[in-house]
Formats: C-alpha cells, structure tokens, sequence
C-alpha cells in the first residue's frame, strides 16, 4: 500500500507464495506456476518465502526452472511489480548466487534480527491471549525461563518457536482436561 501511494505500484497488494506454489511435478508446469503467480501479484508485491528452496543446493527438480521463468518475469514486470525474497540467510546467500539474473536483480538485503527472549515472551502472550487465556505470572516466568535455554532462532524459526510452544502448551492442556473429564 505505501508503494501504491507513492505511485510506485498501480495496485499495492501482496501476494504470498512459496515452493510447493512455483514448482509443478511436470515438465512445462512451473514456468506456468510462476507466470500466474507473477500475474496475480502484478501492480503489487510478490513475496516468496523461503526461496532459498527453489535453489539446486536444496531441489533436484524444477527449481532451476521457476528461477529462471523469476528472473525473466522480474525484468519483464519492473515496472509495476516488486518482488522479495525472503529465508534463512546462508541458503539466501546460495539462491542468489545461483542465477547471475538474480544477483542483479536483488542488491539490496535486510538481515533481521533473532527475537530477544522477552519479544518471544512477548509473541507467546499474544498468542495465548488470541485464544482466551490469561496466563499467570509464574507461567510467564517459566515461559521465559524456557526460551532463555534454548536457541529459538535459526532452525527453530524464531517467533515461529513461540507459536510452536504456546501450541504445545494449548495441547497438553486439553489432554489433560479431557482426562479430567473438565
């Protein structure tokens, strides 16, 4: 939408894909998959996340494929299209390297960082509030106890480990009161 406004994009919307939308199982099909995600995203922005997937390092099928029809609709569509590529940053690092049409293309990087325990502590509250519960204070400590003795970012996802806990906590909950016939 800031792009819209600024006059940038003629639409401003975002459309969110990743691998399993880009990659078809046949010959023929992803260059299709890619143009009709470029098509849906054109006058917005087209963000593939974890793209790093679409490189030959981690894909030994038709990954090649769709970067290649990605570079062809990113110089075809700069006019009215913005396209982000988003994931982990050493595989990032890969996927760009991959295709010279990409290193040209994607100059620019953002490296965010790691949640700090107490944003963890934080999206975890968020969570749980969304879904009605109002945890105590020795609950929280004990949350962020928890996130202190790992590493939640990296592999883990970060954030995406707050969410992972609050779901397993929200599990064993229910296991528990559906034995307490409660």
């Amino acid at each position: 939408r800031v792009y819209r406004a600024r006059g940038l994009l003629s639409k401003g919307h975002l459309v969110e894909v990743g691998r399993s939308s880009l990659v078809a199982g046949y010959v023929g099909q992803t260059a299709i998959a890619v143009k009709n995600a470029f098509n849906d995203a054109e006058g917005g922005v087209l963000f593939v996340d974890e793209a790093y997937a679409l490189a030959p390092a981690y894909s030994e099928d038709f990954g090649a494929e769709a970067i290649a029809t990605m570079v062809m609709e990113m110089e075809n569509r700069r006019d009215d299209l913005a396209v982000i590529v988003a994931g982990y940053e050493e595989p990032m690092r890969a996927f760009i390297a991959s295709n010279e049409g990409l290193e040209s293309r994607f100059q620019t990087s953002i490296d965010f960082p790691d949640y700090s325990a107490d944003e963890l502590v934080e999206i975890w509250s968020r969570i749980a509030h969304r879904y009605g519960i109002s945890a105590p204070p020795e609950v929280v400590a004990a949350v962020k106890t928890h996130v202190e003795s790992v590493d939640a970012g990296g592999s883990l996802g970060n954030g995406r480990y707050a969410r992972r806990l609050f779901e397993e906590m929200y599990r064993r909950q229910a296991v528990r009161a559906a034995a307490d016939n409660e």
